[in-house]
């Protein structure tokens, strides 16, 4: 097995096999929810369905799924090759239109006269409108409401690839501990960490949050132009895509040795977080997760202080379904992954972020972040 810091080979390329029976999936899906079909913009939903990764642009690119019927794939005819030349395609039909003629004449055949459809969520605003002037009789729901779970169950060969982009966020995330912290700027650190992600072979670096001291109190900081200083303590959270799959990892480090509280307030924290890994397993409800790293960070009188969700999916983005929320009522299903990240943010003063990804087994969970959690110190 390749470490971290050799290059691993990549994984094998998913099939129009398996590409086809993805959009099988969701078509059944769409009928057992009482919909009529889906249909699907460019974006994250179409790279999954089908393995092509078009630019959205004011032309029209749609796929339509209708239970029971095969796939179809509208797109301009200047891109048609690019269509075809995609993996999935061979599982399903290609339609295209060509500058001048109406795209929306050649897609409404497809969807028929009624009836309701989930639209995926980056669907632009001028094409769903253009098919609701088509057809008047059809009406649209957003995709992640109709079908929350459309992505969120990965097989084998998707754990495979968010486990490799998993491993190569804990490496970048070894490697920065190495660099000096006190004396530069946030931006100088999260730059690091950028090339650190792209080093370990991620294709896109999605958010490089570099929170030093009063700015970890901001969970979504972006790094700014603060110099850090010794004393500080330092929020890290960084991810990305790696083959396609993403990686969502945060550290809390110190610079120095950290004061009775910090330490103790990163305790608390890093108690939160093993109490909602500990509670992931098979038909727990997601918002259980919430709960339990909830309940560690309420009981030590922080409550207040827990600002966010205790998690969100990942897979072909860095956020998607399921989440870790009170209210989330989901019963946890193997192949589910999702991060689990409590943290306590104390306004003016400091923040404390730790979270892993964990992915549901048969019998519990596995996490994907595997570097340790303890307050670690860098110069």
């Amino acid at each position: 097995m390749s470490s971290p810091n050799e290059p691993a080979p990549p994984p094998v390329p998913f099939t129009a096999e398996e590409y086809r029976a993805r959009m099988a999936r969701a078509a059944e899906s769409a009928g057992a929810a009482g919909l009529a079909g889906v249909v699907v913009a460019p974006g994250p939903d179409l790279v999954h369905l089908t393995g092509y990764r078009p630019v959205s642009t004011e032309r029209l690119t749609l796929l339509v799924l209708r239970p029971g019927e095969e796939p179809v794939l509208v797109v301009p005819t200047l891109e048609a090759p690019d269509a075809a030349a995609a993996t999935g395609a061979p599982a399903l039909a290609l339609r295209d239109w060509t500058d001048g003629t109406d795209p929306y004449a050649v897609t409404a055949p497809l969807l028929g006269d009624r009836g309701r459809f989930a639209v995926s969520d980056n669907a632009w605003a001028m094409h769903l409108l253009g098919l609701q002037r088509a057809l008047p009789g059809t009406t649209y729901t957003a995709l992640t409401e109709a079908l929350p779970m459309l992505r969120a169950v990965k097989d084998t060969a998707e754990l495979e690839r968010l486990a490799a982009a998993g491993a190569a966020a804990d490496a970048t995330y070894e490697e920065i501990l190495k660099v000096r912290f006190s004396g530069r700027r946030e931006v100088d650190v999260a730059a690091d960490l950028a090339a650190l992600l792209q080093h370990f072979g991620h294709s896109q670096v999605d958010f490089t949050v570099v929170g030093s001291g009063p700015n970890g109190a901001n969970p979504h900081h972006e790094a700014g132009t603060r110099t850090i200083e010794r004393g500080d303590m330092v929020v890290l959270d960084f991810g990305g895509l790696k083959h396609g799959y993403g990686s969502d990892t945060s550290r809390t480090v110190h610079v120095g040795e950290p004061t009775a509280e910090e330490q103790r307030v990163h305790d608390i924290v890093r108690e939160a977080q093993q109490a909602g890994c500990a509670a992931v397993r098979p038909g727990v409800a997601c918002q259980e997760i919430d709960r339990a790293a909830r309940a560690v960070i309420t009981e030590s009188g922080y409550g207040e202080r827990f600002i966010h969700r205790t998690g969100h999916g990942i897979g072909v983005t860095t956020h998607e379904p399921p989440y870790m929320i009170e209210g989330e009522e989901q019963p946890l299903v193997p192949g589910m992954c999702f991060s689990v990240e409590p943290g306590i943010y104390l306004p003016g003063r400091f923040g404390v972020r730790i979270e892993d990804i964990v992915t549901v087994t048969e019998d519990g969970g596995r996490r994907l972040n595997t570097t340790a959690r303890e307050l670690a110190i860098v110069e």
